[in-house]
């Protein structure tokens, strides 16, 4: 589905990326040019680049996922395999590079995602195939679900994917040209109650994840029966004000009218909301199933607000249409997500008619919402034990001690600096760990001592005991409060 990105992408061969400026120190680029016209001072010099100062960088557009960060994604991440796993959605994975003609087909050749958002890669080989990378998951699922023959199964055929997208697009909060989604797909039933399932699948996840201000919007675009009349009512409200509409919304007035009602320009508001309602011109078969698919959302509890502005531009998409906002946010830069049925791409892409509905949420539109609201999780990642030692030199016994934690399933450290023992217990609480192993002269007898170091609390506990005694231990311990031997 191309709903929100979460981040957007640019293109390996793209003609439309220009080169733009580095980062900034006082308006100056840094280790850029600056320009002087003074006596003895050549017109341009290159400036003294800031201390520490890296030469490489992330691309434009693109950003390090820290492990801070990278433990947001990793929640997230959690979350929708245990929903997906819930729903009886199967993960299943595609190449993150296509063939341009799935993409073309898919997504449609004069889209703005084709014309100016793909990264083409250079052809290395005469092999003849021209790729891009995905700037979505859709287009690839359905690809995979005709070569791979999956029509075949018991249908509907539900799938998970999750992973990087690509784009070329203009970087901002939220919006990357490497963005992550979470695709969800059902091939092969038109009926409403999946709709409705999809819809609901979408609203707990954002629940689960940890946002509680998500509203959605709902709408339905009809079908190739009865969407075409509609799109002649439009563009009869748009001729007579064709003088008013911006160039690029005035040349789609006549190849694709449908677009003007998503139109990011801000002067198509007022000429948008005069404009007819698809609803209104729906034929029966489609209003009998937005009127079951609302009937479902609404047996299920499931708020959400008709939008009869929520369109999709392309002919393969048809009926249930819906989007994902933080409450009081509206617009397409803005969505969390989106998706809908596309009952034509199947065929489209060379297979039978077959009827189609999913979703993509943008995770890094998440991960964004969830740090300004301030329910991100935690990190984590802290040890259980970190070994220290009398013997600041005996890093390999520490080290061998730890591994066999780890062999038994347990979290834990070697403190592998050559230093006092004061500075590797300092290091243990820093690293946020429950217990210090201290290896000591007690190991010439099999014992080390065992040290709980948010109650202070120490006892001598046998090597062989160790793990069965650490895992004891941290399953009754309580933070400040000393297990009871």
């Amino acid at each position: 589905m191309d709903g929100a990105d979460g981040i957007n992408a640019p293109t390996a061969t793209s003609s439309t990326a220009a080169p733009t400026a580095g980062p900034s120190v006082g308006g100056s680029p840094v280790g850029g040019w600056t320009h002087r016209a003074s006596h003895g001072v050549p017109a341009a010099r290159p400036t003294a680049r800031l201390r520490g100062m890296p030469d490489l960088r992330a691309p434009r557009g693109t950003r390090d996922l820290l492990p801070s960060e990278r433990a947001v994604l990793g929640h997230l991440e959690r979350v929708t395999r245990d929903l997906a796993g819930r729903y009886g959605y199967r993960e299943m994975e595609t190449p993150l590079f296509e063939q341009v003609s799935v993409f073309e087909r898919g997504i449609g050749e004069v889209t703005d995602v084709v014309e100016k958002e793909l990264f083409r890669l250079a052809p290395r080989t005469d092999e003849g195939d021209i790729y891009a990378l995905r700037p979505e998951a859709t287009a690839g699922i359905v690809r995979a679900y005709l070569q791979h023959g999956l029509q075949t199964l018991p249908q509907p055929v539900k799938v998970s994917l999750l992973g990087p997208m690509f784009r070329h697009d203009r970087p901002q909060a939220g919006r990357y040209r490497q963005f992550w989604q979470w695709d969800i797909e059902a091939i092969g039933d038109p009926g409403p109650a999946l709709d409705a399932e999809i819809v609901e699948l979408g609203a707990r996840f954002y629940r689960d994840a940890g946002l509680e201000d998500v509203e959605i919007l709902l709408n339905s675009i009809g079908d190739p029966a009865c969407r075409p009349a509609y799109i002649e009512a439009l563009r009869a409200h748009f001729r007579p004000r064709a003088d008013r509409l911006p160039p690029v919304e005035r040349a789609r007035l006549e190849t694709n009218p449908l677009r003007l009602l998503d139109s990011k320009d801000p002067r198509m508001t007022e000429l948008n909301a005069s404009a007819p309602s698809i609803v209104d011109h729906l034929c029966a078969e489609c209003a009998t199933h937005f009127e079951a698919v609302r009937a479902h959302l609404d047996e299920l509890g499931i708020a959400y607000r008709l939008d009869i502005r929520l369109v999709r531009g392309l002919d393969y998409y048809t009926r249930t249409t819906f989007e994902f906002y933080r409450r009081g946010e509206s617009g397409q830069q803005q969505a969390l997500g989106g998706g809908g049925r596309y009952d034509g791409l199947v065929q489209l892409l060379g297979g039978k008619p077959t009827p189609g509905i999913g979703f993509a949420l943008g995770l890094d539109r998440v991960m964004l919402a969830l740090d300004q609201a301030g329910t991100a999780p935690a990190e984590g990642g802290e040890p259980l034990a970190v070994v220290v030692g009398a013997d600041p030199a005996a890093t390999a016994l520490r080290l061998r001690i730890a591994t066999g934690l780890r062999a038994d399933g347990l979290a834990a450290r070697a403190d592998l600096g050559v230093r006092k023992l004061g500075r590797q217990l300092e290091g243990a609480a820093r690293d946020g760990a429950h217990f210090a192993v201290i290896v000591g002269d007690e190991l010439a007898s099999g014992d080390v001592q065992l040290r709980d170091l948010e109650a202070g609390t120490q006892r001598t506990v046998r090597l062989d005991d160790l793990a069965r005694e650490l895992r004891r231990a941290a399953a009754s311990h309580h933070h400040g409060t000393p297990e009871r031997g």
